[in-house]
């Protein structure tokens, strides 16, 4: 099952984007086979979502026998993805030029933050730090405060991940054509960038302030697009930017209609959020929810890790799964015909290391030799 079923994705064991990306792949059902390093320390989870679905082998790549073994996997996959900083692979001896001299039809899926070439191509950094020359960190916080740490999901898991499956998926497209693979370079700092493209029209036509984040329409400077406080302690997200649900939004909950009349004076917005931070004081969660909730006014509970499973609409959904013993978020996106799965949960380093190398033609033997030789595990 799964839109990808039939084709086989080798993913060089790696932290965040990489392994993100190598699971959406697994859901949309590619055989995935990660390649733990034998020789390194092992750093994975002891419960990591992004090892669902996979099967896991350990290699000593700094061993010929090892590397023996990867190539004969490369001669048969549709895709390799690495994460390493530029050079690695090649100094492994499994440079792209070299991977198609075997295999030409391979799409190899370069994840990095910087990229494969720039002045900072080889350095180290995070997700902070590739969002942060990106234009991305400088827009995101409180009005006359620093910048705010918006987690690791714009730079690792948007700019970098779902950028390196879009190009991956693409390139697969494209092979169709022309029967040859090719690279995708997936730098985080260039999908983060990119994924800035909506403030950069704004800023052009004078409605995004640089100089002021938390002053502008969607950061949380408009008292119509922000977070308010219940009289519980927990918190609403109001999105209503429309008039007609900021309207609605109004009537339903009694709100000063001065909100909606003077709505784009930013001059006006302090006053606004004011008015809007005591109503919602009036109500409690559940109560403002009971009544905004089903109505059109872009009102939603804020809700925890364990309050969200429970949440209806993401329960008539199946939005989130029990797999290792522990609830995670379910594949997504969903196909009406092939749908995405979790085949299984996360394997030990090594558990499929036999298995594999058996469908590779290995013998017995030769597999006993190798883990004598502590080329795997």
């Amino acid at each position: 099952m799964g839109p990808l079923q039939g084709y086989t994705v080798i993913e060089l064991a790696g932290i965040g984007p990489s392994p993100f990306a190598g699971m959406l792949l697994a859901d949309m059902g590619a055989r995935v086979i990660r390649i733990e390093r034998s020789s390194a320390q092992h750093i994975t989870l002891p419960k990591d979502v992004s090892m669902r679905g996979k099967d896991v082998i350990s290699l000593d790549l700094k061993d010929d026998a090892g590397k023996a073994a990867l190539w004969q996997l490369l001669e048969k996959a549709d895709v390799l993805i690495e994460g390493y900083r530029p050079g690695v692979l090649e100094k492994l001896g499994f440079a792209p030029e070299t991977c198609w001299e075997k295999n030409p039809r391979l799409v190899i899926g370069r994840m990095t933050g910087w990229g494969q070439d720039g002045p900072l191509a080889k350095r180290a950094g995070h997700d902070l730090n590739y969002i942060a020359i990106a234009g991305v960190l400088n827009s995101v916080g409180v009005y006359g405060e620093k910048p705010t740490v918006p987690l690791n999901l714009i730079g690792d898991m948007g700019g970098g991940a779902l950028f390196l499956v879009v190009g991956v998926l693409a390139a697969l497209l494209e092979r169709q054509q022309s029967g040859q693979g090719q690279v995708v370079d997936a730098a985080m700092v260039d999908g983060a960038s990119l994924m800035m493209w909506m403030m950069h029209s704004f800023k052009q036509i004078g409605r995004w302030s640089e100089k002021h984040r938390g002053a502008n329409l969607l950061d949380g400077g408009a008292p119509f697009y922000d977070t308010y406080e219940t009289a519980d302690g927990k918190y609403l997200a109001v999105g209503a930017i429309e008039a007609p649900f900021l309207k609605r939004l109004l009537e339903l909950a009694n709100g000063p209609m001065s909100v909606l009349e003077q709505q784009f004076d930013v001059h006006d917005w302090p006053k606004q959020k004011a008015q809007l931070a005591e109503l919602f004081k009036s109500k409690t969660q559940a109560e403002w929810c009971d009544l905004l909730e089903h109505e059109d006014t872009c009102v939603s509970p804020i809700m925890d890790f364990v309050e969200c499973q429970q949440h209806p609409h993401n329960v008539a959904r199946k939005a989130f799964v029990e797999i290792d013993g522990f609830a995670q978020p379910a594949p997504a996106p969903r196909f009406s015909r092939t749908p995405s799965r979790v085949r299984h949960g996360q394997q030990e380093c090594g558990q499929n290391t036999q298995e594999v190398l058996s469908g590779l033609g290995f013998t017995a033997e030769q597999i006993a030799t190798l883990q004598a030789a502590k080329v795997l595990k």
